[in-house]
């Protein structure tokens, strides 16, 4: 379980602070909006999605690709964000205060489905058990097609 989960944004944003004066960095607005527009959506973003977006909600802000970037990153390293590899084609990120989930990811189209599944927990404890190992993480990508993809190959 992450540190940050069902964190209020009141709480998110004093850990963002206090990470960014660590770091010997300042607290902009443009920093601040990644991190308002991860908390506020439920999607998973590219960096690349995530400067577009902001550069048409926040029209008068001067945010950079690389602003988003450096804070992605940063958020990353301290574990606030969580991200998928999709190899040459970059990673996806999205905001580690939700409880634990998986992902399925479409091949095609970069669909990404979120589940849970209590069974599927319980067999890696089982497995790590049997075999002697402690887990302290997972993560789960199950790759495949999703229903309209694997219905436009058929």
């Amino acid at each position: 379980m992450s540190a940050f989960e069902n964190l209020e944004y009141s709480s998110l944003l004093a850990n963002f602070k206090e990470l960014l004066k660590n770091n010997s960095l300042k607290f902009t607005k443009q920093r601040e909006v990644v991190l308002k527009t991860l908390y506020e959506r439920n999607d998973h973003f590219t960096p690349e999605d995530l400067y577009i977006f902001l550069k048409s909600s926040y029209p008068e802000l001067n945010i950079g690709i690389a602003t988003v970037y450096r804070t992605l990153n940063l958020l990353e390293e301290s574990h606030m964000v969580t991200s998928i590899s999709f190899g040459v084609a970059g990673k996806k990120f999205e905001l580690a205060n939700k409880p634990h989930h998986d992902h399925m990811i479409c091949k095609t189209c970069g669909l990404i489905i979120e589940f849970q599944n209590d069974k599927i927990e319980q067999l890696q404890l089982e497995i790590a058990k049997a075999n002697h190992f402690h887990i302290t993480s997972h993560l789960m990508q199950l790759r495949g097609l999703c229903e309209k993809c694997a219905k436009e190959k058929s």
